[in-house]
């Protein structure tokens, strides 16, 4: 009981004062993230044409694959490769009484020449489904609020995502843009890099700051819809991906936990005790139950 008291103690802290912290003892076995950074690593040595066969222009939910350049960040070029998956469900009719958001629910797309990737990466999104749950309940419980509160949006139907990214070489003797300075917009993110890897940076007090792959763990952060839930007590961070030295590169795997889609995102109605120990939040602000998203 007081180990679990200290764990969220801690979680709470670390969101609250970084927005960003490592995660270890996740549960989640070896040989699925060896299975998942394999996967990824051959889809990425597919042939580009059968990487295009799978191109985000022929998905409707705007899943699948992105060729190098094609996104931007903070108004430059991001210098990566990935493909988008998503949950995989069927997509709602559209007719009457069915909202357009619904349109991004359905199937993804799988490369032809990997039939094992969809067994593996739908394994991987739900432990991580789980994990994030489990995350959202015991902040809930760290800042005074019903462990349960989050449970409505999330517990069913949650809208999760994960981007399989590989980052080429292009840094040398200047570095060069990965990804660019950004906040993540959604509720919590946990990201797995290959062993050895580093190139992600974090915003503090001004000052960009490595955060280099710890064996074992996943960077852990939270975005804004989080931030709002919580009256800005928890932060989201600005964070950017520095692009690995040229002749190397760097796979990473970022997954996007969100609410359902028809779901209300709950603003904490965190206790008095709990606001008497901070001094950040207003009761009339903490007392507003719901933020819709």
């Amino acid at each position: 009981m007081k180990e679990a008291a200290n764990f969220r103690d801690e979680l709470r802290n670390a969101m609250h004062d970084v927005g960003f912290l490592y995660l270890a003892g996740h549960g989640i076995p070896q040989q699925l993230i060896d299975n998942m950074l394999d996967i990824s690593r051959q889809f990425f040595n597919l042939p580009i044409e059968q990487k295009l066969a799978v191109e985000n222009i022929h998905s409707p939910q705007f899943r699948g694959y992105t060729r190098i350049g094609g996104e931007l960040t903070d108004s430059a070029v991001d210098w990566r490769e990935q493909i988008d998956i998503g949950a995989e469900r069927a997509t709602p009719k559209p007719g009457a009484g069915v909202a357009d958001y619904w349109r991004l629910e359905g199937p993804n797309l799988w490369p032809a020449g990997l039939p094992e990737m969809q067994e593996i990466v739908s394994e991987w999104t739900e432990r991580l489904s789980e994990i994030s749950l489990e995350l959202m309940r015991a902040l809930a419980l760290s800042l005074g609020a019903p462990e349960d509160s989050f449970d409505e949006a999330f517990a069913s139907g949650a809208f999760p995502m994960l981007k399989i990214v590989r980052y080429p070489g292009e840094s040398g003797p200047e570095p060069k843009q990965g990804v660019g300075s950004h906040r993540d917009g959604g509720v919590l993110t946990l990201l797995l890099v290959e062993p050895g890897k580093g190139g992600l940076q974090v915003e503090y007090n001004g000052t960009w700051i490595d955060a280099p792959q710890v064996p074992g763990t996943f960077v852990v952060n939270i975005g804004e819809m989080l931030e709002l839930a919580t009256n800005g007590y928890l932060k989201a961070t600005l964070h950017r991906v520095i692009s690995p030295i040229r002749g190397s590169d760097r796979i990473s795997l970022p997954f996007f936990y969100n609410p359902a889609l028809n779901a209300t995102m709950p603003r904490l109605a965190m206790s008095r005790e709990f606001q008497a120990k901070t001094r950040g939040l207003s009761v009339e602000h903490t007392n507003s139950p719901f933020l819709e998203t």
